[in-house]
């Protein structure tokens, strides 16, 4: 078997059959193309259907040396993957990463910013050009509707259904989802449309994009990583922050005035409730409140 060839039939099976995000398949790509590069030097090489588990131990120890336990877990989880397609497709018999424990990493809670924070930001926008325009429109949408980066700079003109008050957003695995969306940022959204929109020559197949950079391209993720970190520092907000951070402070402000955390969990698109859940440990004050609010023995 050839490494190449398989690892692109893998990635092909990641697309079609299981749906996954490019971003989502380029990572796993990069872990495998991280074992091919280990293993090129290795005398007789081995093929992907009689790679050894001794093999994998050593790339993974190896590798282990230079990044993050949570960088490290994630490679053997692409590793357990790729294996796992290997045994479906019957060119293996077993997992060579059966035996491998992925480090413990603990959850990492999100950080989030107030309310006043983000209005911060927004206020920070230099609205002296028509960019200025822009930046607060794709502000403003991360955080009143909760979306990811890529939801955002994938947003086409006709997702939005202002009359009936949703935006459609394509998600992860290529799932479409309906988000309310706030009559304050319909408003927001329909000035930079009716105002600076036009004055961008799309390129070709970006005629329907909603969010453009000065060359008629769509936004990048790295763009808006940029416009956030600049506007931070220009506030001196003192936060690491980047476009998922909007997304968790959206979350949070919904959990601690009462949203359903159920509801909360369709807004953002969450497969698992369990996901959404990590929402209820960053604010312990609320849930303080919420028990002594109504718990059986509290005084009435």
């Amino acid at each position: 078997m050839n490494w190449n060839q398989t690892i692109t039939d893998y990635t092909n099976y990641l697309k079609i059959e299981r749906g996954l995000s490019k971003n989502t398949i380029e990572s796993y790509k990069r872990d495998l193309n991280k074992l091919t590069n280990f293993i090129d030097s290795l005398t007789p090489l081995p093929s992907p259907s009689t790679i050894s588990s001794d093999i994998i131990k050593q790339f993974v120890y190896e590798t282990g040396k230079t990044i993050n336990p949570r960088s490290q877990a994630r490679l053997i989880s692409s590793l357990r993957s790729f294996f796992d397609y290997l045994i479906f497709e019957e060119y293996k018999e077993d997992n060579p990463t059966d035996l491998l424990e992925s480090p413990n990493i603990g959850r990492k809670l999100p950080d989030t910013l107030t309310k006043q924070e983000v209005d911060n930001l927004i206020e920070a926008i230099d609205m002296s050009h028509p960019q200025g325009e822009r930046n607060k429109t794709l502000l403003e949408l991360l955080y009143s509707c909760g979306l990811r980066v890529s939801e955002v700079i994938s947003l086409q003109l006709t997702d939005l259904f202002f009359d009936e008050g949703f935006i459609k957003v394509l998600g992860k695995g290529n799932k479409y989802r309906l988000v309310p969306i706030h009559y304050t940022t319909i408003k927001q959204v329909t000035k930079y449309i009716k105002n600076v929109r036009p004055l961008i020559m799309p390129k070709k197949k970006e005629e329907n994009t909603l969010f453009l950079n000065r060359r008629g391209n769509r936004l990048t993720r790295q763009m808006i990583f940029i416009i956030l970190k600049n506007l931070a520092t220009k506030i001196n907000l003192g936060k690491k922050i980047g476009p998922h951070t909007l997304r968790h402070s959206f979350a949070t402000y919904l959990l601690q005035h009462g949203a359903d955390l159920r509801v909360i969990q369709q807004l953002l698109g969450h497969k698992s409730i369990t996901t959404t859940e990590i929402y209820v440990h960053i604010d312990t004050k609320h849930l303080k409140e919420t028990v002594f609010s109504y718990h059986p023995r509290s005084l009435k």
